[in-house]
Formats: C-alpha cells, structure tokens, sequence
C-alpha cells in the first residue's frame, strides 16, 4: 500500500502502542453452512448456548443442524440495546444449561446479548453476524437500564471465532442494510481521531471505509461485510469518542441503533473536520471525494438516509438532556472541544438535519 510514501498527506509516525485483539476470522460465502460445525468443535464445546432471534428461526435451524446435539439451549428473546432484564435472563439460562460455550447468530443485539453471558459466565463465543454491526470484533460489552446506557471493555466478550458469510447478509432488507453499513462506516471514521488511533489502525479504518462506501454503492454484500470487518478492527483498538458517546446516550433513551449511526455521523464529521484535517483528508480519499463532509451527505442521500433524529422520533425538548449526558463523557482531546453550547448546537443540527458546512 502507498499510505506510507512521503508524497501522501501522511502524519509523522510518532511512538505508539497497538494492541491487536486474538481473534479467528472465517471468511466466505457459504462460510455458515459449511464450516460452522468445524469451528464450535475446534473450541471442544458439547453443551452450547444458542442465542438467536426467531425471526430467522428457519436459516438458523439449518447452520445449527450440523452441530449434532451440541446444542443444550436457545435463547431468542434477543432485544436492542441488550436491557439489564434481557441479559440477566440470557445469563441465568446459560447457567441452567451447564453451557460450555455461546454461539450467536444475529446483529449487534444478538452478539450483545452473547457479550452479556461471556462477562459473567467466561466462557467463548462463536459468533455469526447476520448484519454490519462490528460488535463481533470488539471487546466492548453494554446493557441498558431506565434510559441510560452503560458499556465496558473486557476481553472475556470478545468473540472467540467469527464466522463472516455474505450470504446472510445478502437477504438484510436494503433500508437495514444501509443503516447498518453506515453504522459501520461510523466505526472507521472515529477510529481515525478516537484516543488510541495509531498509524495501524488508521490504515485499517481508511480501507475499512473505502470497501463500505464502495460496497453501499454497488450493493455489494461481501464489501461491506469486509468493511465492516476492518473499521470495527480499527475501532476496537482505538476506543470511542465524541460519535459513539453521543450515540450511546441516544440509544439509552431508546433510539434505534444503526439508523442513529448514519443520522448522526455527517454532523459529527462536520463538527470535527475542521480540527482534525488529516481524519478528514482519510475520508475523503476513501470515499473518493474531494469533501468529505459534503461526501459523505451525498451519499446518505442517494441511499435514504433520514437528515435528522427528529425524522427517528426524539423529541425536540430532550435535545439538552442528550447534550448534558453526552459532554461528560466526551474525550479530552476531541479534535474540537464540546463545551460552551457547542455540543447542544451540535445535537440540534442533528436533531434537525441542519447543515453547517
């Protein structure tokens, strides 16, 4: 790759340190159907705990047939934003099925609830994701409880093996697959100024990028599937910032996931480009752009994409709440600072889907 040769707009490689994350990584289509079974047995678990909505209750019947009676239970009460309630009944059927091992098939909410076993119980995940979520490759648990969320790190959630199939999520329906793909795009574009970004994982997250905002283009399942893949890569080593905690108190207080993502995510960009010129720069080269704030609405256009979280349904008079939760929270070294009303102003244009650049 030639992100390294002096004639790019490359920052000056200063110490750094990189954590890369222990994880087997399965890729290809048909992946789920045909390597599954290989994979829970290489974990040498016999009393597993399946996690998965019934939703999909006929696909997932068939991936787990192979399993051969490896299975001891299923949990398909899968909600979003994992509630406490949700996570201490996941929790307390684990323990019922003397489980060995958890294997999710499922988006973000279904690894989570996953993740909610893994924190107590230690014991391996095998995960299948059936969206762009990225929750797969993270070491990042949360739960939610009377409107505010909560998340930590602990290694014990991170998926043990990932089973990455674009042929599950081929059949997402296209205003999910949009969402969710842009959710991802927003794992790659924090990475590129959250406090442990390093020259590794800005590389990762730039062609995490790339390959989602191509794969958004062409409705290509295995692109974004790899996008997905490397910018919550990137975005696990590098922690969250000024996004996803604003995200995180926007999903405590109920607001979908991946659809708050991509409303969000051109308004933080705008807000943070102008103090973060080489984040920027990254984006626009990987979203083949010469703007990358104008770039990146461009595309949420043309793909649907509601403007603004009052199209979501949040109230216009919780804009100062979120505002008030989310300053707290928010990095010291965000590219610009939040204080003084800055990050109310910020909130509102996203509540609205005002433009300010």
């Amino acid at each position: 790759m030639d992100e390294w040769l002096p004639t790019q707009q490359c920052e000056l490689v200063h110490d750094f340190t990189y954590d890369a994350l222990p994880a087997r990584i399965v890729f290809g289509p048909g992946a789920a159907r045909t390597r599954l079974a290989d994979e829970v047995a290489r974990l040498e678990a016999t009393r597993v705990l399946l996690i998965a909505s019934d939703r999909d209750a006929e696909r997932v019947r068939q991936l787990v047939a192979p399993l051969h009676g490896r299975v001891a239970a299923t949990f398909t009460d899968v909600v979003e934003h994992v509630p406490v309630a949700t996570a201490a009944a996941v929790r307390a059927m684990a323990v019922d099925a003397m489980a060995d091992a958890v294997l999710c098939i499922g988006g973000g909410s279904t690894i989570g609830a996953a993740k909610a076993v893994a924190l107590t119980a230690r014991i391996p995940i095998v995960a299948v994701p059936t969206t762009y979520s990225g929750s797969e490759v993270t070491a990042i648990w949360g739960t939610s409880e009377d409107g505010r969320k909560t998340t930590g790190v602990d290694l014990a959630v991170l998926p043990r093996t990932v089973v990455y199939d674009p042929e599950l999520t081929a059949s997402l329906p296209q205003d999910m697959a949009v969402a969710s793909g842009l959710n991802a795009m927003a794992h790659g574009v924090e990475a590129l100024w959250a406090p442990g970004h390093n020259p590794v994982s800005t590389v990762v997250a730039e062609e995490g990028i790339a390959a989602l905002a191509s794969g958004l283009r062409k409705d290509d399942p295995s692109e974004l599937l790899r996008g997905a893949w490397l910018t919550a890569t990137a975005f696990a080593v590098t922690g969250s910032g000024l996004h996803h905690k604003l995200c995180h108190v926007l999903g405590g207080m109920g607001m979908p996931h991946a659809r708050t993502h991509a409303v969000v995510l051109p308004h933080v960009l705008a807000f943070n480009a102008p103090g973060a010129p080489e984040a920027a720069a990254r984006v626009a080269r990987a979203l083949n752009v010469d703007d990358p704030v104008a770039g990146l609405r461009a595309l949420a256009d043309d793909l649907g994409v509601p403007r603004g979280l009052r199209e979501l349904g949040l109230p216009e008079d919780r804009i100062d709440e979120v505002a008030a939760l989310t300053e707290p929270v928010v990095p010291q070294d965000n590219p610009v600072p939040v204080g003084g009303g800055a990050l109310a102003r910020l909130v509102r244009r996203a509540w609205s889907g005002e433009r300010n650049g």
